[in-house]
């Protein structure tokens, strides 16, 4: 067991979620929008992970398959661009 820290973008907040290497992205996706947002009504599909400046496009991955370690930064993102006003 280890922590990883995931960014949140739509609501500019960090959590440190605990994880096993077994963990997939898609899992680290899920908790981290509810933990930072307080719904479990999100769509999943209109957000997307990004570990070490890259998209992950397999969210299936585990995060050994990434080479994931102890401390790893992720950021969630919504999929789309916002419009800025």
């Amino acid at each position: 067991m280890f922590s990883v820290r995931v960014m949140v973008t739509p609501v500019w907040d960090q959590v440190s979620l605990p994880v096993e290497q077994g963990t997939m992205v898609s899992e680290i996706k899920k908790r981290a929008l509810s933990e930072a947002t307080g719904r479990q009504d999100l769509v999943l599909p209109d957000y997307v992970v990004k570990y070490r400046g890259a998209e992950v496009f397999d969210e299936s991955q585990t995060l050994a398959a990434l080479g994931a370690g102890a401390n790893a930064p992720f950021i969630v993102l919504p999929a789309r661009r916002q419009p800025v006003r």
